[in-house]
């Protein structure tokens, strides 16, 4: 399964823990969306779409099986993070001048 696609659909720019939220396709043909990158003791990391049980403890709806296609996800997802907010960054940066 290749990984064909990794959009960054929102970046937030608060200080909270949550930096992004992101979609990802594999084979141009399924796509998984509302994955989370969170920033937690200056480390990012990747969380999967997840709901609430009853007894309030979460339980992931889809994610990787084997420890090799976590990491190819993770490093998909965290590399298209970074590009997104140096591309926000420059964005920022050119409007500033403009002013």
């Amino acid at each position: 399964m290749q990984i064909t696609n990794v959009k960054v659909r929102k970046l937030f720019d608060d200080e909270g823990p949550m930096k992004a939220v992101v979609s990802v396709t594999f084979d141009n043909q399924l796509a998984l969306h509302d994955i989370k990158v969170i920033s937690a003791k200056e480390k990012l990391f990747v969380v999967m779409p997840s709901r609430k049980n009853p007894d309030g403890t979460f339980r992931d709806i889809v994610h990787p099986i084997n420890a090799p296609f976590r990491a190819e996800v993770e490093e998909a997802i965290i590399n298209a993070y970074e590009e997104a907010v140096k591309e926000a960054e420059a964005a920022q940066e050119l409007s500033q001048e403009n002013e």
